[in-house]
């Protein structure tokens, strides 16, 4: 009897040995430190909104979690630059701003990698009202003409140079966050997004605008780059994998139970109003679902579009000589993406 209970017992500490390390240091039986999901964060380009609505869902929805990642999610904000936390390693992924922050990342030395692009098409528009007597962009001449100075003055550069209009003859000036100066009178020519500035003028009342879009003078700039450092995509490509699947099916998720997005958007932060957010989000599918993203999946990164921007950079002189795109831009990663997870 004796010798049976201790075979027993030696039997039951085996098995329970075994199902805490394996052969190979996993585990064989239940969860293991070897299984459990990696704590890894994305920063985003600032505060929740429905702008940033596929990375919501999918840590709502479990997709995150499904790929082995324990993902936190850290809103950005007026000091807050995701290109240079990624790039320390403060975060682990990021969404950037579009493809001339890439590219003027890695023109001062930034190990940073786009991954793949959110918005296909250009977001910004350029706006005057009606009263202002501006119709065409040749109109531009001798206005005060108001942009964000974090990239979006490339895309009027490019505009300009499109129309043949030199900058000399016209005031460009930096424009604050709020519309206020622009209905004010202040300046004749702003800077909004789609998404969000356009509806908010729009909301106000004010729709009496003539609205210049970037790409009718062949003008289209990806923008919102998925980011990751050159150390963590070398040293772990299953990880950065499972980021980019995850979140492009939050985002495919998101377009096809928009009423869904949207509460687990508001969720996020408080003070947002839900008919606003819907309207974001409707643009946001616009800009996200076209070009090459309209046939081949949500997050593809269009090269051509990239090589336009840049040499347009060097012609201004924004950029003192070409970067290296094949580093700095990595279609892989997306072109692995079940086609499942990112076709709608």
């Amino acid at each position: 009897m004796y010798m049976r209970i201790a075979k027993q017992g030696l039997l039951a500490l085996g098995l329970a040995a075994a199902a805490v390390v394996g052969p190979l240091g996993g585990s064989l039986g239940g969860s293991s430190p070897a299984n459990a999901a990696e704590a890894v964060s994305v920063r985003l380009k600032w505060l929740p909104q429905a702008q940033f609505a596929g990375f919501y869902v999918a840590k709502a929805k479990g997709f995150y979690e499904a790929e082995g990642l324990d993902m936190t999610i850290n809103p950005g904000g007026p000091n807050l630059n995701a290109e240079a936390l990624v790039a320390s390693g403060a975060d682990t992924f990021g969404l950037g701003s579009g493809t001339e922050a890439v590219l003027y990342a890695r023109a001062k030395g930034l190990p940073l990698v786009c991954i793949g692009m959110s918005q296909q098409k250009t977001p910004f528009a350029f706006v005057a009202r009606a009263a202002s007597g501006i119709k065409t962009i040749e109109d531009f001449k001798g206005r005060k003409v108001a942009t964000w100075f974090t990239g979006p003055q490339y895309t009027l550069y490019s505009v300009l140079a499109a129309a043949k209009i030199d900058q000399s003859e016209l005031t460009i000036m930096p424009q604050p966050v709020t519309m206020a100066p622009f209905i004010d009178g202040q300046f004749d020519v702003a800077t909004v997004t789609f998404y969000n500035e356009l509806n908010t003028l729009k909301a106000q009342g004010i729709d009496d605008l003539t609205v210049f879009t970037p790409d009718d003078y062949g003008v289209t700039t990806q923008q919102d780059s998925f980011l990751v450092s050159e150390k963590v995509l070398a040293e772990k490509p299953e990880l950065v994998q499972g980021f980019l699947n995850a979140t492009l099916k939050g985002w495919k998720y998101a377009f096809e139970h928009k009423d869904e997005a949207l509460d687990i958007v508001m969720a996020a932060s408080e003070g947002l109003e839900r008919g606003h957010q819907a309207l974001m989000l409707d643009e946001i599918e616009r800009l996200m679902v076209a070009g090459r993203a309209a046939e081949e999946g949500l997050g593809a990164l269009d090269m051509a579009s990239i090589e336009k921007v840049q040499a347009d950079l060097i012609s201004f002189g924004a950029l003192k000589e070409p970067v290296d795109l094949k580093a700095a831009f990595n279609e892989t990663v997306w072109e692995k993406v079940p086609a499942s997870d990112k076709k709608l």
